[in-house]
């Protein structure tokens, strides 16, 4: 989820961008970049790690870009690690087109193959490169078009100049009035060479772009990525976010999906990608630009937990294969190596080590391979048994827990074979394994994990289809259905998060209680630790969470009068078995007066008669069904630390990345 800015106008664009990057910051952390156009010269400056690496080396030149049409780019790495050749912008042959990236473009290797067999020298790792060649490309075929001779740096760029002074630029539009207007005599050139690449183009993306010899013009194009528009007086903006250019105005407008927008002093024209003129929706900005920094929410958290159909969406996009198979994104072993594992080891801290709990299920469904979930901590140091028979899953969000970390070193001593699960590209623990599924969830800034645990759980799942598709125990169509169902999952949640609000008015009658219990069966039991988790770390507050079988077994001392007992049903279609015995177990805690939350399918009516507060989710299967009950938990806990006057973005002594053991 990298941020994105883009300006046209009368400013210092340098300034202006620099301004926007400080508050995208957030989306993408990893690496960034600037480019800006002036006195007839394109002018590009990137460096790997935070903003702050860019900036230095920019106040060492300050006077070294001037120009007043720019943009810039804070990168979350998904193609290629955090360097300074794989940081945003990139440049084509000629250095005169300049363009920048948010999403993944799911056809990059075989247009890079195209452009590389045809003369082209990439120079980075990236996906994003290959859109700058391919508008070189398209910018050639625009100059020999209108007749245009000469040398080849400099004649690509003169014959967009060439057919803008015999088409025009579009007139103008947005900042007057919000509507589309092509002008005379249509689209710049520049917008029509961008609207031809997105055609060849697969996956998700926004792109940018700036050419050398157009200083007029900041050209911009989305597919299932955001961008937005911000109109200006004299000026216009685009950008990932509202937040980059909040501080300039708060007159916006909206582009839609499959869509290439041309901003300009004077306004914006947009067109879809077959070129029909478009009427964008102008609407107004009613935050400050404190607030825009968390696009409008008054924390990261809540932000983070309305974008998980996004990030869910994100972390299964491309994973099929058109030969049906399941997609890693990095893989060192061969299809043997995979069928060889007669055992699974999942290693992991915090949430992940309840992602690896789900992924426990599935695993064992799918490929009857035995399937242990380990605290990274203790795994060296109980001296497990591994071989190179043996997988080890590591699960890390920021990819550098050192716990983590040291267990898939330890083994590798032991010549174990090993997937990593990981939100950061080019972070440690990815490179240090045999096989990568990243999780695209973007940033997460919000110390408690939220959107990241989604991921996680659907890449778990992911990484259970893989081994049972090699290892011959699921067919190709049967890892199609189940990508399917997954696939349908972002609009499961989406419909989920939509009627939360029942939820937070019940976390803030329970601002008072001492403590809280959670109780599941099969995978609602890791979604009940992962909800008391989520009330220790926010709320500060006792917490447990059980099977909800070993009730009997001891934690039924704990239930008094009053005390809130969460319970996640298990779907009476699915897991019919354990349906009645969970019922049984609501009972027993409300006639010793607990407070009975439970969380059940919709179409459950067996536990209506036993529940003091009844949360519904959409029905799934009983695999998939944590993408679902989760999210309430994750609010509940989120609201009822509010209510307590706590920042949930920054829970006391907890860092986001623990890299000591």
């Amino acid at each position: 989820m990298c941020g994105i800015i883009g300006y046209v106008g009368a400013q210092p664009a340098l300034e202006v961008v620099l301004s926007g990057l400080r508050r995208l910051e957030y989306r993408g952390y990893d690496s960034a970049g600037v480019a800006v156009v002036g006195a007839g010269v394109l002018r590009t400056e990137r460096r790997a790690g935070r903003l702050a690496n860019l900036e230095k080396v920019l106040d060492e030149g300050s006077d070294a870009m001037p120009g007043t049409t720019g943009m810039g780019h804070t990168r979350w790495a998904t193609h290629g690690g955090p360097t300074d050749v794989n940081a945003h912008p990139h440049t084509d042959c000629t250095g005169t087109v300049a363009v920048i990236h948010n999403g993944i473009i799911e056809n990059f290797a075989e247009l890079r193959t195209e452009l590389e067999n045809s003369g082209h020298e990439l120079t980075s790792e990236t996906d994003t490169e290959v859109v700058a060649h391919l508008l070189e490309i398209e910018i050639a075929r625009s100059r020999a078009a209108s007749g245009s001779t000469g040398g080849s740096a400099t004649t690509a760029a003169a014959a967009v100049a060439a057919a803008a002074a015999t088409a025009g630029t579009a007139g103008s539009s947005g900042a007057a009035g919000g509507a589309a207007d092509t002008g005379p005599t249509g689209p710049h050139p520049l917008t029509e060479a961008l609207r031809a690449v997105c055609r060849r183009l697969q996956g998700a993306f926004t792109l940018v772009v700036l050419h050398q010899d157009h200083p007029e013009v900041v050209v911009g194009a989305r597919r299932n990525s955001p961008l937005v528009v911000g109109l200006g007086a004299g000026e216009a903006f685009l950008a990932s976010d509202v937040s980059a250019f909040i501080a300039h105005t708060r007159e916006a407008l909206e582009i839609g999906q499959d869509q290439v927008v041309e901003a300009r002093r004077d306004g914006v024209t947009i067109y879809d990608f077959a070129g029909t003129p478009i009427e964008g929706r102008r609407y107004h900005v009613d935050w400050d630009a404190s607030a825009a920094e968390k696009g409008g929410f008054p924390y990261f958290m809540l932000k983070e937990i309305s974008e998980q159909p996004a990030a869910l969406a994100d972390t299964l996009r491309g994973r099929l294969s058109p030969e049906g198979s399941i997609v890693l994104d990095e893989e060192r072993l061969s299809d043997q190596d995979f069928r060889d594992i007669d055992k699974v080891f999942i290693v992991a801290c915090g949430t992940a080590y309840h992602a690896g709990l789900i992924a426990k299920y599935a695993i064992e469904h799918w490929t009857r391979l035995p399937c242990e979930v380990e605290m990274a901590s203790e795994f060296r140091y109980r001296d497990p048994v591994l071989d190179r028979s043996t997988l080890v899953v590591a699960i890390s969000q920021s990819g550098e827990t050192l716990d983590t970390l040291m267990a898939v070193k330890h083994a590798r001593e032991q010549k174990a074979r090993v997937l990593a699960i990981c939100n950061t590209n080019g972070s440690t623990i990815p490179r240090e394994s045999d096989a990568v599924l990243y999780t695209r969830c973007g940033p997460e800034v919000g110390v408690a994990a939220t959107k990241t645990f989604l991921g996680q759980v659907a890449a778990c799942l992911l990484v259970g289809l893989f081994l049972a598709q090699t290892r011959g125990v699921l067919y190709g169509d049967e890892v199609a259905a189940y990508v399917d169902r997954l696939q349908r999952m972002p609009e499961l949640v989406r419909r989920t998060l939509g009627t939360v609000e029942p939820v937070r008015e019940l976390a803030r009658s329970l601002a008072g209680a001492k403590a809280v219990l959670f109780l599941g069966r099969h995978v609602g039991y890791p979604v009940a630790l992962e909800g008391a988790l989520k009330l220790k770390e926010l709320a500060y507050m006792h917490a447990e969470g059980f099977p909800a079988g070993e009730l009997k077994h001891g934690p039924i001392a704990l239930i008094e009068p009053g005390l809130p007992v969460v319970v996640v049903v298990p779907s009476p279609r699915g897991r019919a078995n354990l349906h009645g015995k969970i019922v049984s177990n609501i009972q027993e805690v409300r006639a010793r007066g607990a407070r009975t939350i439970v969380i059940a399918e919709e179409g459950d009516t067996a536990v209506e008669p036993y529940a003091d507060h009844l949360i519904r989710v959409p029905a799934t299967s009983s695999l998939l069904a944590p993408l679902v009950t989760t999210l309430p938990l994750q609010v509940f806990a989120c609201e009822l630390a509010l209510a307590r006057g706590l920042d949930v973005d920054q829970p006391r002594n907890l860092a986001k990345s623990v890299t000591v053991e």
